[in-house]
């Protein structure tokens, strides 16, 4: 066999290689999603059922702290227009964030939410949420967004202070 034919097969089987591992990559998104949703993992980015008759606990009293991030240097500012507020327990609660692109051309970027303690997240339940999808923002342009939720009545008797925080980051692929 001359070295054009060996040349030819291997080409053949690399791009067979590629092909099956471009299809084993582009099978893994539903397994991910499917293994996320039975675990209960990586759900901090979807709605909650709306509570049903919630009762609001008067007598207990929770700091919740707001908190804004950028990430990777984006031209963005970003803010609560709160920095702190008091909610009771069972409370539905509104708290809006300030995006405003500095930049002279429309970006678009995601929100990931956290929470301080780690385990203070499990008790909010979040109805109305701009992390919950992408935002495109235009040049300059500036916008209020809100955040609807309420804290779990359940949440521990020690948990007095908690801190919401999102970060932004950039969406690769969506500059204009």
């Amino acid at each position: 066999m001359d070295l054009a034919a060996q040349n030819r097969r291997l080409m053949k089987k690399l791009l067979l290689l590629t092909v099956a591992m471009f299809g084993f990559g582009f099978a893994l998104i539903p397994f991910y999603k499917t293994l996320c949703e039975v675990a209960g993992i990586n759900q901090l980015i979807k709605a909650d059922a709306a509570p049903v008759n919630t009762q609001i606990d008067s007598s207990r009293e929770l700091t919740l702290e707001l908190d804004a991030n950028l990430r990777d240097g984006l031209p963005w500012r970003f803010k609560p227009l709160q920095g702190s507020i008091k909610v009771h327990p069972g409370q539905m609660v509104r708290v809006d964030y300030e995006l405003e692109n500095l930049s002279g051309r429309p970006m678009s970027g995601q929100a990931i939410p956290s929470f301080g303690p780690i385990n203070a997240g499990q008790y909010f339940r979040k109805l109305e949420c701009f992390c919950f999808k992408k935002q495109t923002i235009a040049a300059g342009e500036k916008r209020v967004m809100p955040v609807v939720f309420v804290v779990d009545r359940k949440l521990p008797a020690d948990m007095n202070t908690v801190t919401l925080s999102y970060t932004f980051f950039e969406v690769n692929g969506s500059n204009g």
